[in-house]
């Protein structure tokens, strides 16, 4: 496990979010109300404890990002290192030394604060001076803006790096870019390592993690490197550089002998040469890749020599060869690379001083021989005696399916053993001589405890709601359905298979079903041909007219009198007086032109002209309210007329008439259409004393 969980730090909020939480905090955790006719020394510890808590809440959060963030001082110095490569180690410590400072300033404001708040004399005062401690703490935390958003990009960044244990066992990879250890790390570990052709595809470290002989290794891809001086080094290159330099750990140089990767072998062994000492006591192994597309043997001599020369600089470096395409030796120098480490690791902990203190505390004692007698084991007769009439007494019995041992017969004697049939054979005896698990089932039926043994193996028979099945299964179905089957085909061939097509229904009746049968057909094709169109629903005003020739619609005058004629209601009168029925409408001439025989009587007589225009006007009164009379009240017609088969059903009709139309009566009360809004006083608005503001809100 790794010994540091970055990811376990805490976000770090920017200044303006951190005194929102603060006040806010503040606001919420401390009384809010506080009058002048208190007495002083409770107004003054009322404004005290508001600037002791701002205080405390921003000493609290600042403590607790300088205490989550890591010390470069206290932590592993490939840690420390890595850190200063990241985020330079300055600007680091500069920042949380200024969150530091600024803890402290707070603390120094709330104090001097607080000791003048103890001496105001007045409410007014002792606010003013609250107002002012928390106005100055803002201000300060104001200022730390830069270091809390530094601080938070590298709290993000931390929570990114790999989880990596500098203490345990760990396997180096390092070399040119696109020499094939990112390529190394997927074949050896479930790591899923970006691979590309192109040069530093991996830009950070990454970690990965194998097993070999029950122990868990950790394996680290490295960027690639580039044959310059350390001060030209990015920070890419110096990820490598720190890691190569603090870890204890077992080395991989990988060299591209195809040169494939764009460096040639002299710039990779310069590479070598030029990294060399931070090689020491480490155990190396130059691993020379891609043979699958350059062999080691086909390799020129003089570039081989230089590659030989990497291996004969020192004792502890081993030269192997491999292919990550092929897979050629790749298990192979996983398991030396771990070898050589392990061993090391075995052999430092066997130099250390604690070893020594184990040691003085064993003993180890080697047994001396005290002469030179033999002394074989020693059987007593009588238990030879006994072993020899055991085995002659115990029958053989069989060991199919076992391995041989000492003791089983030879094949002289075996039919001479073997002849003795009384011995029982077990379970497992037999299931190795029917062919091993899983393919002989014992038979438990010759354990069953039934009134004869001669029911053992009979067939359990079905039962079905407590009935035996076979009671009701006839033996010879079989031949009987067998029978009938020859016989219906004999019947088919003597009546030449003729099926007579005749109807027993009369002409009418087979018109009518001929005419359902197309209905039917018309219908649901129209059905079928409204459902699959995407259209709105056609408005009332205009359902059941004609919409084409071949639909001439419900409201037809054809179509009524068919349809109410198929449920026996005569239509015809309806649709006559319909026709006959005068429209209502205005006249074209005015009433004021026409000329009646009354007026030309009128006109002959010797009335005055006051008198005739009296008459006049009552005459037009009268045929006024004839004309109302006659649009009010309808004229009692014939149920025919109406569409109604007869007077029942008219009487039914204006009695379900009554009911549509009958009008809510509730005697006077309120109903579901009025909206009444009660008188509510608030509490709040006419209560307590009435010192200022309005009669209206108190």
């Amino acid at each position: 496990m790794p010994v540091y969980n970055f990811k376990s730090i805490s976000a770090v909020p920017t200044s303006p979010d951190l005194i929102d939480i603060v006040l806010t905090r503040t606001q919420r955790r401390t009384p809010t109300v506080i009058h002048p006719g208190y007495k002083i020394t409770r107004i003054r510890s009322f404004y005290i404890r508001k600037i002791k808590f701002t205080q405390q809440t921003i000493s609290e959060r600042l403590s607790n990002i300088l205490t989550e963030f890591p010390r470069l001082d206290d932590i592993h110095p490939f840690y420390s290192d890595l850190c200063n490569t990241l985020y330079d180690r300055d600007h680091y410590k500069l920042a949380l030394g200024q969150l530091n400072t600024a803890r402290g300033l707070v603390d120094a404001i709330a104090r001097d604060l607080i000791r003048m708040v103890k001496h105001g004399d007045s409410l007014y005062r002792c606010k003013c001076l609250k107002r002012a401690a928390l106005g100055r703490m803002c201000t300060i935390l104001k200022r730390q803006k830069s270091s809390l958003a530094y601080l938070e990009e590298v709290r993000k960044h931390l929570s990114r790096l790999p989880a990596l244990d500098p203490t345990t066992r760990t396997l180096f990879m390092c070399g040119c870019p696109n020499v094939g250890k990112s390529s190394f790390m997927n074949k050896i570990t479930r790591a899923n390592v970006d691979v590309q052709p192109y040069a530093f595809t991996t830009k950070s470290l990454f970690v990965g993690h194998a097993d070999y002989r029950y122990l868990r290794w950790q394996v680290i891809d490295t960027p690639g490197l580039l044959d310059q001086k350390l001060e030209y080094r990015n920070t890419i290159e110096m990820q490598a550089i720190t890691a190569l330099a603090h870890l204890t750990c077992s080395v991989l140089y990988f060299v591209d002998i195809s040169e494939n990767c764009g460096y040639t072998i002299e710039q990779q062994c310069s590479l070598f040469w030029s990294i060399r000492p931070l090689f020491a006591n480490k155990e190396l192994i130059v691993v020379v890749n891609k043979i699958d597309i350059c062999p080691w043997e086909t390799l020129e001599a003089d570039k081989k020599k230089l590659v030989e020369d990497l291996a004969a600089s020192s004792d502890n470096i081993t030269l192997m060869t491999m292919s990550n395409t092929s897979e050629h030796n790749i298990s192979a120098v996983k398991n030396l690379a771990c070898d050589k480490l392990l061993a090391t690791r075995v052999e430092n902990r066997l130099n250390t001083s604690k070893v020594s203190t184990v040691m003085n505390r064993l003993q180890v004692f080697t047994p001396l021989p005290r002469d030179d007698v033999v002394r074989d084991a020693s059987i007593p007769a009588s238990v030879l005696e006994a072993r020899d009439s055991m085995d002659k007494d115990k029958p053989k019995k069989s060991r199919v399916g076992y391995a041989p041992t000492k003791n089983d017969v030879t094949d002289d004697d075996s039919d001479a053993e073997m002849g003795d049939t009384t011995a029982k054979k077990t379970a497992r005896e037999l299931m190795w001589e029917n062919g091993g698990p899983g393919v002989w089932a014992p038979d438990y039926r010759d354990v069953y405890d039934l009134a004869e043994d001669s029911q053992k193996y009979d067939a359990i028979p079905q039962i079905l709601n407590g009935k035996n099945i076979a009671d009701y299964i006839d033996p010879e179905i079989e031949a009987k359905l067998a029978a009938l089957e020859a016989e219906e085909e004999q019947l088919v061939a003597e009546l030449g298979a003729v099926i007579d097509d005749e109807s027993d229904l009369e002409e009418e009746e087979e018109a009518a079903v001929t005419a359902i049968r197309e209905k039917k057909t018309v219908m649901r094709q129209r059905s079928r041909f409204n459902r699959g169109q995407n259209k709105s629903v056609m408005p009332r005003h205009v359902r059941g007219r004609a919409k084409d020739m071949h639909d001439s619609g419900a409201l037809n005058k054809d179509t009524i009198v068919q349809t109410l004629g198929d449920v026996g209601v005569d239509a015809t009168k309806m649709i006559e007086n319909r026709a006959r029925a005068p429209k209502r409408g205005r006249s074209v001439s005015r009433r004021s032109e026409a000329v009646t025989p009354d007026d030309t009587d009128m006109a002959d007589t010797s009335l005055s002209k006051g008198s005739l225009k009296k008459l006049k006007k009552s005459r037009s009164q009268s045929i006024k309210r004839e004309h109302s009379l006659a649009r009010s009240h309808s004229k009692p017609r014939d149920p025919s007329a109406s569409g109604l088969r007869d007077e029942a059903m008219v009487s039914k009709a204006k009695a379900k008439e009554m009911i549509g139309i009958k009008k809510w009566s509730f005697g006077g009360r309120s109903g579901e259409g009025d909206r009444t809004q009660s008188v509510h006083l608030v509490k709040w608005m006419n209560t307590g004393k009435k010192r200022n503001g309005t009669t209206y809100c108190r």
